[in-house]
């Protein structure tokens, strides 16, 4: 089940007696949560008909005993469970003796005034233990998976409509490629940026690159990219702003040695007639980064690639030497590639 169809079930008032959130995207966790609270309780009934708990600190057994009590004033009470690790394969780290029969039994008998909410955070259930199966059987399962690319995109694009400001596909995966698919920092970016260009407007990437942080990764491709386009004044720039933010020039040259390596992979497989997308999938890349890189293969013969990395490796070991300023060595290499 995905959040949006938990959120439609919610709203026609169909209820489930117990629901498995389990994944490692928190924001959806959070969201499913926040979606059952407030479709099952009144404002006023949630501070005696709401209870969280966390498995490690609270025995199970206390936690049924809580889900089977009445209501106190309201039709309805809401449990959750956190950390409820039991559900998956990983060792019981808790701190407190629990009685996993008292799960077992409610769960064959739930109150039918409760609804009861597992949190597990982990990326599977194990699906060999007869109470997951059980619950699997009665209950609703929603699986918080990190977005993918395509995803990612379309969930960026579907934010900026509802806060009233456009974003095109190219942006969309800009941001997602700068931003990662962690939805929250996504959340917090976005609203950050629909802040900045008013309702009605659009993200662009130039906005995007105005007002969300770069990574180390994000500043080498993107100075790789102005030498290959032989804007080595302005590869030039970044790179002694990397050496004033006291960024380890090894570090840096690994990182271009990567990007090279992933040119040539494109490069390779668009030879073989992968698309954009297969590439993205045998490389475990983003869309973006493979977009980028197929643009920068088509500026260099295979043999320059191979001769670049060849002189990256040597580098490598003059640094790791002392055998010349790590600085300069750096300096010398990318005048090298912007020839």
């Amino acid at each position: 089940m995905s959040i949006t169809a938990l959120q439609k079930k919610l709203k026609q008032n169909q209820f489930s007696p117990y629901y498995i959130l389990y994944g490692i995207e928190s924001y959806i966790i959070e969201q499913a949560i926040s979606s059952i609270v407030k479709y099952t309780l009144n404002d006023e009934d949630k501070d005696f008909n709401y209870s969280v708990y966390d498995y490690q600190e609270t025995p199970v057994q206390a936690i049924m005993e809580d889900a089977e009590t009445l209501p106190f004033m309201g039709d309805r009470r809401v449990v959750v469970i956190k950390n409820a690790l039991f559900l998956t394969g990983a060792k019981d780290k808790s701190k407190v003796e629990h009685d996993l029969s008292t799960v077992e039994r409610y769960i064959q008998d739930p109150a039918d005034f409760t609804v009861l909410v597992f949190v597990v955070p982990a990326e599977k259930l194990d699906e060999r233990k007869k109470i997951v199966k059980t619950l699997k059987k009665n209950g609703e399962v929603l699986a918080a998976s990190p977005l993918s690319g395509d995803s990612a995109i379309e969930w960026i694009k579907d934010r900026a409509m509802q806060q009233d400001v456009f974003i095109d596909a190219d942006a969309a995966q800009y941001l997602s490629a700068r931003v990662g698919n962690e939805l929250m920092a996504l959340v917090q970016e976005m609203d950050k940026l629909a802040m900045f260009v008013g309702e009605g407007n659009t993200i662009s990437i130039e906005t995007i690159d105005q007002l969300v942080p770069r990574t180390l990764e994000d500043n080498i491709f993107s100075l790789i990219d102005d030498i290959v386009n032989k804007k080595i004044d302005v590869a030039l720039r970044t790179f002694y702003d990397l050496m004033k933010q006291n960024e380890e020039p090894i570090k840096i040259l690994s990182l271009m040695a990567r990007q090279f390596r992933i040119i040539i992979g494109v490069k390779e497989l668009f030879a073989k007639g992968y698309g954009e997308k297969q590439i993205a999938g045998a490389l475990k890349l983003h869309p973006y980064a493979v977009k980028l890189a197929s643009r920068q293969a088509r500026l260099f013969e295979e043999q320059e690639l191979f001769s670049l990395l060849d002189r990256m490796a040597e580098a490598d070991y003059e640094m790791k030497t002392g055998k010349m300023d790590k600085q300069l060595i750096l300096e010398l290499i990318m005048l090298k590639m912007a020839q």
